[in-house]
């Protein structure tokens, strides 16, 4: 379907054809000015000679003039070589009373109405100035109108409209979300039939509460229900409802409501609800904001009020649903909640495929190998990968998406862009090689530590090198065991440092204060301390409430609880520390034989870190080799 022609609103119109008749009236006005033929004569007669009128009646007589012209009380007299004179008459005399009516005299005798010919010139001023007192009168009423049309349209819902027709998107558009999807399908069915439910007694659930992590799909799946329905899809952000004035929140839900129930059976989706949502009555964080709080009673009503029977289901989407107000969770308001969680294996595969439809992708790429690398991440991470990794291949100028395209956009994603303008030191590269073979070694020797997936000491980000562990699969419950080898691992860059250069760098600081985070963690909520600390869960865990990170605790506990628990997290840390020293003083050897390796190739792969920490040096592969290896994967 062809686009229709953009057509400009009726006031830009109006005001286009006011300036346009302003102008044509000014250029009308300057040219007939210019061809006045009244401005032409007077510049003839500007250097006429000034003599009696005796002596003019005297040359008609004679016939020496070739033309008389009587303007008003002037009159012109030009002689037949060309000069002119000027002379002037009482006003009752006429052309016979002065004798110039002489049929047989040659001489031409004009006069002129100037009263007449000049009447336009004459009220040009006045109708200049009436023009331009009307265009401000028009001016000013139309702005009146505008601030009246501003002032009734304040209180109009903002919601962005989409009927059944554009929104497109299925359910097979969303990925990784089956658990969601199957949720969401009796609301599909049911409004598209609504019989099958309501004969049997059923009721339309009012309202559907997608909760989940930013980028795991919300506003999608929304619109997947709506493209999947085939109905009307209102959608508005929750801080479009308030503003500074008071009541203006309140008649944009009731203008809200009022347009959906005209289009029903219809969805409405408010994205990030918790804006306006937020428990009513607390202290602090704006809990007394009087049109925040008529807005959330209005929404309130008009999801479940006196009027029943509306086909209108209400979808809203929060990754903060601990703020919400209670009466807005209960049944007959938001009657399903549903939880969307990060993608597992499986599903981030699916949505790597998803997004790699519309994109050219070589033969040797394995989606699967990329989902591997890519736990925790969201959908919306992974739709941002695959267009890095076809952004890495446009730039290299390969006609497809090749799996070096893929893994240098996750590492991208990830760790960060290389920083290739960040020059170091000899010094400093060999610390930094020997720190990250320090995490390298260490958490290759704990059991239960992540798998070793790259070394490199290129800087990427704030960092100087990175070491980058990656689990083989999801894992949703940690060990105790796990925590210390991960500490242990952690605290390998450091010992390296000490043992190899007698000295610490600053580069531990971050190595050290998530170590320091897991211990006490360790003591204060998963009850895995020491026997003085038991099985107690310390501090009160309370959510931030406008950045919706980690939840901090308060502290509510006796001060020689917390001198356990930070006797607690210095053990832990030290012995630890000691175990990473340990590790690195036994394999000392290998750790210089990696660190020659690792300076002179920058990068370093776990199959060459395994080779030649079981005492066999790997070659490193040649550049020709990998090329046409990549190309003949591409053809």
């Amino acid at each position: 379907m062809s686009p229709s022609p953009y057509r400009p609103p009726q006031r830009n119109r109006q005001q286009w054809l006011l300036s346009a008749l302003l102008f044509g009236m000014l250029v009308l006005m300057s040219l007939m000015f210019l061809t006045n033929p009244q401005r032409d004569n007077e510049q003839q007669f500007t250097d006429a000679k000034e003599v009696p009128l005796s002596e003019i009646t005297q040359g008609y007589a004679s016939g020496k003039f070739e033309r008389i012209l009587v303007r008003d009380n002037n009159v012109f007299a030009v002689q037949k070589d060309g000069a002119a004179l000027r002379s002037y008459k009482e006003a009752a005399d006429s052309i016979s009373q002065l004798g110039w009516n002489d049929p047989r005299n040659t001489t031409v005798v004009e006069v002129e109405n100037r009263e007449t010919a000049n009447l336009f010139f004459a009220i040009l001023p006045d109708l200049l100035f009436f023009l331009l007192i009307l265009t401000g009168v028009i001016w000013l009423f139309r702005g009146i109108a505008r601030s009246q049309s501003t002032a009734l349209s304040f209180g109009k819902s903002r919601a962005r409209v989409a009927d059944a027709k554009q929104v497109r998107t299925r359910f097979a558009d969303v990925a990784g979300a089956e658990e969601a999807k199957e949720d969401l399908v009796e609301v599909v069915d049911f409004l598209k039939n609504p019989k099958k439910y309501t004969s049997i007694g059923a009721k339309i659930p009012r309202g559907v509460l997608l909760v989940g992590a930013p980028g795991t799909g919300k506003t999608l799946l929304a619109r997947a229900v709506a493209g999947e329905a085939g109905v009307p899809f209102f959608s508005i952000a929750g801080s479009e409802f308030v503003e500074m004035f008071v009541g203006v929140g309140a008649s944009r839900v009731r203008d809200l409501f009022t347009r959906a129930k005209r289009n029903a059976p219809c969805i409405i989706f408010i994205d990030e609800i918790d804006a306006v949502g937020r428990q009513r009555g607390g202290a602090g964080f704006g809990g007394g904001h009087d049109e925040r709080e008529q807005t959330l009673n209005q929404i309130l009503t008009e999801m479940d009020g006196f009027e029943q029977g509306t086909n209108v289901i209400v979808m809203a989407a929060t990754n903060r649903p601990d703020v919400l107000d209670v009466a807005l969770l209960r049944p007959g308001r938001f009657d399903r909640r549903i939880f969307i969680d990060k993608p597992d294996l499986a599903a981030r595969e699916k949505i790597l495929e998803v997004h790699g439809r519309n994109k050219k992708m070589a033969k040797n790429v394995k989606l699967v190998d990329v989902a591997k690398q890519t736990v925790g991440l969201t959908g919306a991470d992974l739709e941002n990968i695959m267009n890095e990794a076809a952004i890495f291949a446009a730039k290299r100028r390969r006609p497809a998406v090749t799996q070096k395209d893929m893994v240098d956009a996750v590492e991208k994603v990830t760790i960060g862009s290389e920083k290739k303008s960040r020059k170091l030191t000899q010094h400093e590269k060999d610390i930094t090689a020997y720190h990250e073979l320090g995490h390298a070694i260490v958490g290759h020797l704990c059991p239960d530590s992540d798998p070793l997936h790259k070394i490199s000491i290129v800087s990427r980000g704030s960092a100087l090198g990175v070491t980058w562990f990656l689990p083989q699969e999801d894992q949703y419950t940690t060990s105790r065991s796990k925590f210390l080898d991960e500490i242990c691992g952690l605290l390998g860059g450091r010992a390296a440092e000490e043992i190899v250069f007698k000295q610490i760098t600053t580069g531990a600081s971050n190595d050290i204060e998530r170590a320091s985070q897991i211990a006490r963690n360790m003591a204060m909520r998963f009850g895995m301390g020491d026997e003085d600390l038991g099985i107690v869960s310390y501090g009160e865990r309370q959510g931030t409430v406008f950045l919706g990170a980690d939840p901090t605790a308060s502290r509510n506990y006796s001060e020689e609880v917390a001198k356990q628990i930070d006797s607690f997290v210095r053990k832990t840390i030290n012995d630890q520390y000691g175990r990473a020293k340990e590790y690195l003083t036994t394999h000392r050897k290998k750790l210089d034989d990696l660190a020659k390796i690792l300076l002179q190739q920058e990068t370093m792969s776990v199959e060459e870190f395994v080779e030649v920490f079981e005492g066999k040096k790997p070659e490193p592969p040649k550049k020709e080799e990998s090329e046409q290896a990549e190309a003949e994967s591409i053809a």
